[in-house]
């Protein structure tokens, strides 16, 4: 094991999302988690094929233990491993774990230092908190949605980065650590309720914060960040690929007009923003003239603040990521690299899940006697 969390213990119940990602960076880092799979009937269809896969890739760095939770000895043995852990993940909707009696409550009263992770779509409680949702509900009920996309179109999803794995699981792995940070000196463990909705938009805080000072609008494609601005937006070159310029200071600003050649006296208004519509259009044409590679090679590793938009199979080879080791292969699936990187105790390169089967490994490992384990084994609880 390598990384800062090494002796650190996570139990994470299985779900799709959030909480996996939750768990990856948690293990990524050296902790020791062991994620709770449900004991699937005999044929029973799966309806994420990848889960427990090579290619579930949020599954890294982590054992898997099948335990029937609906069975009494199911529910004691994960209260037992919940008495030696420091941390609970759990993604479910509110009142799931409280229904099989693993409820907060129960948990604490196992072990006082345990810190209880919760991560949902609107939260434990509020009007919605029961209700059906995924990712683009939540973001959508955050503001930030809407100022995505362009102005002559509908909101565009962000795929599913700001509500489950920004606003959602990084939301959850960094409260989590605050509350066991916490409980190391008060004794006390805690719940954690992380919400997409509540990490979107805060996530949204400098938006929010321009908007109050007048300088951010609700019309979408006029504003600085939003593809509104000549100098923050994508283009497309002669050869149908793209490129991205984020020269927003002055100093960036001249250096990409310097370099890209753009001498037309009206690429010099870069703050008046009754132009920047013209001037979108002017910078359309100059990038149209070149090839994706031509741009590279005059632009990229200058201060104009440029780069191509490469896609997920260009990405791993690009010479800066290839140099930082950016992403990493695992039994032949490329992926990103665990992030971010430590001096001292740097992370691993994580290694693939690990299917069920070793659920009796486990928990010897976590302290539980052999002859309890051989009851569960015959019991088919494990």
């Amino acid at each position: 094991m390598a990384g800062p969390l090494q002796g650190v213990k996570v139990i994470e119940m299985v779900g799709i999302g959030p909480c996996p990602f939750a768990a990856m960076m948690l293990a990524d880092m050296g902790a020791d988690v062991i994620r709770i799979d449900r004991k699937s009937a005999p044929g029973e269809e799966n309806p994420y094929p990848t889960l427990g896969t090579k290619y579930d890739v949020m599954a890294r760095g982590r054992r898997t233990l099948a335990l029937d939770l609906k069975q009494a000895a199911g529910r004691e043995a994960l209260l037992q491993m919940a008495e030696r852990a420091d941390v609970l993940l759990e993604g479910y909707r509110p009142g799931v774990m409280e229904r099989l009696g693993l409820g907060p409550d129960i948990l604490q009263a196992r072990n006082p230092n345990i810190v209880m992770g919760r991560v949902t779509g609107w939260g434990q409680d509020g009007p919605l908190a029961y209700a059906a949702g995924h990712d683009i509900n939540y973001v959508a009920l955050s503001g930030m949605l809407h100022a995505m996309g362009r102005k002559d179109g509908p909101p565009a999803p962000p795929l599913n980065l700001v509500g489950d794995f920004g606003g959602g699981g990084m939301l959850l792995a960094f409260g989590v650590l605050c509350a066991v940070l916490e409980a190391r000196q008060s004794g006390k463990g805690q719940v954690v309720d992380a919400a997409m909705t509540d990490g979107a938009a805060l996530l949204g805080a400098m938006m929010y914060g321009l908007r109050a000072h007048g300088m951010w609008g609700d019309r979408r494609e006029t504003n600085m960040l939003d593809g509104g601005a000549p100098f923050y937006d994508t283009y497309a070159c002669l050869d149908g690929k793209f490129v991205a310029v984020g020269a927003i200071e002055p100093q960036f600003y001249a250096r990409l007009l310097e370099l890209a050649g753009a001498d037309d006296p009206d690429f010099r208004k870069q703050w008046r923003q009754d132009r920047w519509p013209e001037l979108k259009g002017k910078f359309a044409a100059l990038f149209a003239t070149r090839t994706r590679d031509a741009w590279c090679r005059l632009l990229e590793g200058s201060d104009a603040c440029f780069a191509p938009v490469l896609d997920m199979a260009e990405a791993p080879r690009h010479p800066h990521n290839a140099a930082r080791a950016t992403f990493v292969e695992v039994e032949g699936v490329t992926q990103p690299a665990p992030a971010p990187r430590f001096s001292r105790t740097p992370a691993a390169v994580p290694a693939a899940v690990v299917p069920a089967g070793e659920g009796a490994a486990i928990l010897a490992d976590w302290g539980l006697e052999r002859a309890a384990i051989e009851a569960l084994r015959e019991g088919q609880v494990i």
